[in-house]
Formats: structure tokens, sequence, C-alpha cells
């Protein structure tokens, strides 16, 4: 198993075909290029029906290694549900939102836009700190001197422009 092939976990499992209703994106480290050995693949879907969304999961992936499935009691009350197929551990998740307004996509888009704009070193540095152990949004938090809630900071800057992250990682002596 390597993290560049993680594609073929995802076309054996049939996840995307099977969550096809729900409008799933996969996001996070693995797309982004940042993974790091045990790194999951994420999949964030809009499920306006919870159960239908659970009934689906459990059907197909019950069996698979590691298999759980729960629901938030706060919020939304999104649905999650963790499992492992070929060796590769994936988490869905299932939130009367639509992807696109999920936290989850809006920390994914904002980091890929930054990674956009740079010209490698604020890559190599988030890849840097994800190595030592740090999840992703406080790696791209530490690199970029937001202060407070890392996953807060990162919403806060998707309102940026391309203009506003460019003069950022300036500032940070990146980009």
């Amino acid at each position: 198993m390597t993290i560049g092939h993680y594609a073929s976990a995802v076309t054996s499992s049939a996840v995307m075909e099977l969550l096809r209703p729900f409008d799933p994106h996969i996001v996070g480290t693995l797309p982004l290029g940042l993974a790091v050995p045990g790194s999951d693949i994420d999949i964030v879907c809009h499920t306006p029906d919870p159960d239908a969304f659970a009934d689906i999961v459990w059907t197909h992936y019950q069996s698979a290694n590691d298999f759980v499935l729960y629901r938030w009691a706060t919020g939304t009350r999104p649905t999650i549900a963790r499992f492992v197929w070929n060796g590769w551990p994936f988490e869905l998740f299932g939130d009367q939102r639509p992807a696109h307004q999920q936290r989850g996509w809006i920390h994914f888009e904002v980091e890929r836009r930054l990674l956009a704009l740079d010209d490698g070193r604020l890559r190599r540095a988030v890849g840097k700190l994800r190595a030592d152990g740090l999840k992703t949004e406080p790696a791209f938090a530490a690199v970029l001197g937001i202060s407070g809630d890392p996953y807060r900071g990162l919403l806060e800057l998707a309102a940026e422009s391309d203009a506003e992250l460019c003069a950022r990682l300036a500032a940070c002596g990146l980009g």
C-alpha cells in the first residue's frame, strides 16, 4: 500500500458509486498530496436523509475491518462511518448541509488554494509538520502563524481572496 495508490481502494470499494445519491467528495490530505502513513480517505457527503445514508453504508461496509457507524448528538447531527478497505482507512462524513458548505470541504478548499498559490515552501513546511505528527489544520495554522483554534482560523481564511492569501504567504516568508 502506497499513499499514491489510494484510488484503487476507492474504486474497489465502489464507495463513490454507492454514495452518489449523497454527492460524495474526497477531501483531506490524500488529494492534497500531504498524506502520511496512516492517513485516511476522507469523503464528505450531503445527507438530507441520514437514515438512508446509514442504511447504504451499513449494508455495504458492515463486514469491513474496523467498521463503526455513529451519529453525533449535537449540531446538524452528522453520520460518521469508519472502516478499512484493502488496507486503507476510510472515513465517511454525512451531514445534512450540502458538501460544499461543510467545514471539511471548506478546510480542504482553502488548503488547496494556498498550495496552488505556493511556490513549494508551504507544502514542504506543512509536510514536515505532518510527518512529525501534527494534523493537517494545525500544521497549516502553525506555518501560517494563525493563533487560536486552527480549524476556525482556516475557516476564516476561506473568505480571503487569492491576492490576500498570497500576501499572507509572503508575510510568512512563503510563496
